[in-house]
C-alpha cells in the first residue's frame, strides 16, 4: 500500500517539488513538449502557465484557487488569439 505521507527528506522543492511530479511525466516536460508547436512565445507561455494549474490543482491544497488561476491564464491566451487571429491561428 501507498502511503499518503511524503518523505520531506527526499524532497527538492526546486528540481522536482512534488505538486509537479503527479502521473507518470514531470509537469515540465509535458508542458515544454505541448507548448513547442505554439507560433509564438506569448500564446505558448500563456498555455504553459494554464496547463501548470491545471496539473497541480489537486496537489497543493487550493483546487478552486488553481483552477482559477488557469482560467484566467486561458482567457488572456483567448483574447490574445481573438486580437491576433492571424499571427496565433
Amino acid at each position: 500500500m501507498t502511503s499518503l505521507f511524503v518523505d520531506l527528506s527526499t524532497v527538492d522543492p526546486v528540481n522536482h517539488p512534488p505538486h509537479y511530479q503527479a502521473g507518470t511525466v514531470e509537469a515540465i516536460d509535458f508542458i515544454e513538449s505541448v507548448i513547442s508547436d505554439a507560433p509564438h512565445m506569448v500564446p505558448a507561455y500563456l498555455q504553459g502557465q494554464a496547463l501548470k494549474y491545471m496539473i497541480r490543482m489537486w496537489l497543493k491544497g487550493n483546487a478552486l484557487e488553481d483552477a482559477r488561476k488557469a482560467e484566467w491564464y486561458l482567457q488572456r491566451l483567448i483574447a490574445k488569439m481573438e486580437t491576433c487571429s492571424s499571427t496565433f491561428n
